[in-house]
């Protein structure tokens, strides 16, 4: 008999040993990455699915069925029997779904939002200073409102407009500077920790590491400090626009504190990954400024920062 291990056996009872040890062809969806193991996932992306369904009924949502559910909402912010009503499910079930995926997503918060950002500090720098010269910048910083005012979201961005840094906790009543003094990454910035500096508006103390524009510019060079921090400072408002067109929910949801902090966290780290894979941004609605309450006193390391600043780039 021939062996069975030839290229091409001409024996027939090796055709047949050779046919009874081939292994049976598996043909997956090569357009949906997920139709893979958990371990060829892994060894190839990293990550694994976390979002899955622990009940054993039958017509469980797929993890891609959940995580469009989950889209669908963050981008139209409609009522939840809305999305329901599309997908042919009930308003529970998308409920549970959307709380799925928002809890999964932020298990890669410290993957995806970093500071000063996933680039280097010089790369960083390099980038804000051709915007307009302003140097020594590795963030812009600002505060908005979301969910109906209910909530102050305070943010700062890198030249490219990603999210390096979120704080969603505070009530909307709440002071930008009383934020920003409050949190981690002032508390890093006062420890020596990041070699650079964050351009704010007025709601903000100017500070040896956050810079804010002269609120009366008496000089030219004054004038053009003040010139170049605005065209700087306005990734953050661009950031800001972006994420809001992006996720309608952003606007009009009403959630308890709790839940609307992990929501925005979530619809961060989307936007973040929409910004590397380089997703086209949606249309822009014209935003209304924020009322900004002034800080009408500087901290004295801060004022003098800004003085040298301009001196020697703005004169």
């Amino acid at each position: 008999m021939a062996s069975p291990f030839l290229p091409n056996p001409v024996d027939i009872s090796a055709q047949i040993v050779r046919r009874a040890l081939r292994r049976e062809r598996v043909f997956r969806d090569r357009q949906n990455p997920l139709d893979f193991p958990d371990i060829y996932l892994y060894e190839r992306y990293r990550y694994s699915p976390h979002i899955t369904n622990v009940t054993r009924r039958s017509h469980a949502l797929t993890v891609p069925q959940m995580v469009c559910i989950a889209l669908r909402f963050f981008a139209s912010g409609t009522y939840l029997y809305a999305v329901g009503d599309a997908e042919n499910l009930g308003k529970n079930t998308v409920c549970r779904t959307i709380r799925k995926v928002v809890l999964a997503l932020q298990g890669y918060i410290n993957s995806f939002i970093v500071f000063p950002g996933h680039l280097s500090t010089m790369s960083i720098k390099e980038g804000f200073y051709k915007i307009a010269g302003f140097p020594r910048v590795i963030g812009a910083i600002d505060c908005t409102h979301v969910f109906l005012s209910q909530f102050h979201l305070q943010m700062t961005c890198d030249h490219e407009c990603m999210i390096t840094s979120l704080d969603s906790k505070w009530p909307g009543s709440v002071h930008d500077s009383r934020i920003f003094h409050e949190s981690m990454l002032c508390q890093r910035f006062e420890e020596g920790l990041f070699d650079g500096l964050l351009v704010g508006d007025r709601g903000y103390a100017c500070q040896r590491f956050l810079l804010t524009p002269y609120p009366d510019p008496q000089t030219g060079p004054q004038n053009r400090f003040n010139v170049a921090l605005s065209k700087t400072r306005v990734k953050i408002e661009m950031t800001f626009g972006i994420l809001k067109a992006r996720f309608n929910c952003l606007r009009r949801l009403r959630v308890s504190p709790e839940r609307a902090s992990q929501i925005v966290a979530a619809c961060a780290i989307l936007h973040n990954i929409a910004t590397i894979r380089k997703e086209r941004v949606p249309p822009q609605n014209q935003l209304l400024p924020d009322e900004i309450d002034p800080i009408t006193l500087d901290h004295p390391t801060g004022a003098a920062v800004r003085d040298a600043i301009t001196t020697q780039y703005f004169t």
